[in-house]
């Protein structure tokens, strides 16, 4: 460590018990608030895990964190455990994951390829396999183990707590035959539905949610019994955008399919524009306005992986507040006539009849 690096760290925050935990992990770190490509993102070797893998810290929090592991051809990880939640999405390579409970000898067993979508549940072990011999898989986790070290592990002053407490919580799973072989049921009259593995999120089906946006739908998935992290998946027709709108930090959005960009902005700031792709990530920052627009060819989809309630929160309800779009900026609508032109496509509504200002 550098005397300068010494030296801002004496003079400026403390570090925090997960900030050290992730430095002496000694894989790469990937800050700011958007990431452009998951595929390519640099990894490094990973004791933990046997493997290659990197942290995506972004939004300036520490409510979650996000994974990426790559496993070589034919390779395993290290068995993991651990007292937070984790979401896992792949995003690329053929592969199964085996888990179990501490004190039994039944193991189960779930393949995965691109697209699929689980959540080891909470404290079970389980270990990654790559089931192709000639090329890595990739894999994105998102976590709360951010909010877990900091508080339980800071609470007994000893990070391995928080990976190898034996609890065995039965009430989330307790080995049951069907546990990720039942495709799950629906929750709510609509954009809810429970289950613990989705064989491919690009093909799932999702519920009309015009509220969002003319042509928007979405899904709400409860994955795995967690009860601090969650996901959606929201698609919408290309020449279409969704209502700009804010909420608390925590919410990985993954691109799924299709390209376009979207605008970052906090109230009365210059809005900043981040363009995207498939594989590319974004989290805004706490009660960061922003919006998606499909601006290219084809619509586009995306996975949010994302806390449970509405995201974590200082504000007082946590509930998102949306820009309806008789109030939004008319320079908006300018800015994505412009760029739908560049690609070749038209605004699939006219502009909106905006309120006196």
């Amino acid at each position: 460590m550098t005397q300068e690096a010494v030296g801002e760290r004496r003079n400026g925050p403390k570090e925090t018990l997960y900030q050290r935990w992730q430095r002496e992990e000694g894989i790469p770190i990937h800050r700011g608030s958007w990431v452009t490509d998951l595929y390519q993102v640099e990894v490094g070797p990973w004791t933990r895990l046997g493997q290659k893998g990197a942290f995506v810290n972004l939004a300036e929090q520490e409510h979650d964190d996000a994974w990426v592991i790559e496993i070589a051809p034919g390779g395993e990880t290290a068995v993991q455990h651990h007292l937070f939640e984790s979401l896992v999405y792949v995003l690329d390579g053929r592969g199964a994951t085996t888990i179990w409970q501490a004190g039994s000898d039944r193991k189960q067993t779930v393949e995965w390829q691109r697209g699929s979508a689980f959540s080891p549940p909470l404290n079970c072990y389980y270990q990654h396999f790559n089931l192709d011999g000639q090329k890595p898989a990739r894999v994105f986790a998102v976590t709360h183990a951010p909010t877990m070290i900091n508080t339980v592990g800071a609470a007994v002053n000893n990070v391995d707590f928080v990976f190898s407490n034996p609890y065995v919580f039965t009430d989330r799973y307790n080995l049951q035959d069907d546990f990720f072989t039942n495709p799950g049921y629906r929750i709510a009259p609509r954009i809810e539905w429970k289950t613990n593995y989705i064989a491919d999120v690009r093909t799932f089906q999702l519920d009309d949610k015009p509220e969002r946006g003319e042509g928007s739908s979405n899904m709400h998935l409860h994955l795995s019994n967690n009860s601090r992290l969650m996901a959606h998946i929201s698609e919408w027709p290309e020449g279409s955008y969704l209502k700009g709108h804010r909420h608390g930090v925590g919410a990985h959005v993954v691109i799924l399919d299709g390209e376009g960009y979207s605008l970052l902005w906090f109230e009365g700031d210059e809005r900043k524009k981040v363009n995207w792709k498939d594989g590319s990530v974004l989290s805004p920052k706490e009660w960061e306005y922003h919006q998606h627009f499909a601006s290219a060819p084809g619509g586009v989809r995306y996975l949010a992986f994302r806390f449970q309630g509405f995201y974590a929160s200082g504000r007082s309800s946590g509930m998102p507040d949306q820009i309806e779009s008789e109030n939004e900026d008319p320079k908006i609508y300018d800015q994505f006539e412009a760029e739908c032109a560049r690609n070749g496509i038209k605004p699939r509504y006219p502009r909106p009849s905006y309120a006196r200002r």
